[in-house]
């Protein structure tokens, strides 16, 4: 084994920290870079903090929706909405299930059997439900994802995947795109990514400064979607609104 084998399997045998399906994923690719390992290992998957948060228990949660209740005006004991912190709580196990999955490890199956394809994949109009980690009302709306395969490519069903694990936490939509894209770069390591995301924000829709109707679009654009023009305007191309489409 060379020294830089030797020194990437030291490295990938002190990732015991981190998630089951990342470590599954660089064990079976030994033609890794360390760099890429690196890479890999850098992207964040969860809500980063300086602490540890201890998650409470199912019937703390339900008390604190109750006290919301209290809050708002409301008796929590009446018959509408005696069930209704039980219901609260299941609802926010199916928000936030991205919290539980893994981004990495879904993209971790890929194919090379592909007749030398290295033209754009670009999956349009996925829907993407979110919550504003400031206010905690929903951001309701779509992403386009496309890459350009270098010598794999993915399961169309992953990318949606991947961006319902990011969307299904508390997020900006800002930080969404990124990750979405980041995550795709990393583990395929294809010549380009791109991420367009459109979405309406309750936090400004039904409250605040009431804007119904305003959409917010963000964009993140890597490798040759970055680099080439004419790469990147094929891609806005298709993935233009058609008419009438709803958000």
């Amino acid at each position: 084994m060379s020294n830089g084998r030797l020194a990437l399997a030291c490295h990938i045998a002190k990732l015991d920290y981190m998630s089951p399906g990342l470590n599954r994923y660089i064990r079976k690719r030994p033609y890794l870079e360390r760099r890429q390992v690196l890479n890999i290992q850098s992207k964040p998957k969860l809500a980063k903090s300086n602490r540890t948060v201890k998650k409470p228990s199912r019937t703390e949660a339900e008390a604190a929706i109750r006290t919301l209740l209290l809050w708002a005006g409301e008796d929590p004991d009446r018959e509408g909405l005696r069930e209704t912190p039980a219901r609260v709580a299941r609802a926010y196990d199916e928000f936030f299930r991205g919290y539980g999955e893994d981004p990495v490890a879904i993209l971790a199956r890929t194919f090379e059997e592909i007749e030398g394809y290295d033209e754009m994949v670009v999956l349009r109009d996925i829907r993407v439900e979110s919550h504003c980690e400031h206010h905690m009302v929903p951001i309701l709306g779509r992403a386009h994802v496309a890459y350009l395969p270098k010598t794999r490519v993915v399961g169309i069903s992953k990318l949606a995947r991947v961006v319902d694990a990011y969307a299904h936490r508390f997020q900006i939509q800002e930080k969404l795109t990124a990750q979405i894209a980041n995550t795709i770069n990393d583990v395929l390591q294809p010549r380009g990514v791109a991420v367009v995301i459109e979405a309406n924000h309750q936090c400004m829709s039904t409250r605040g400064v009431h804007k119904p109707g305003a959409s917010m679009i963000t964009s993140r654009m890597l490798g040759a979607f970055r680099e080439d023009p004419s790469t990147r305007r094929e891609f806005l191309a298709m993935i233009e609104q058609r008419d009438g489409a709803p958000i």
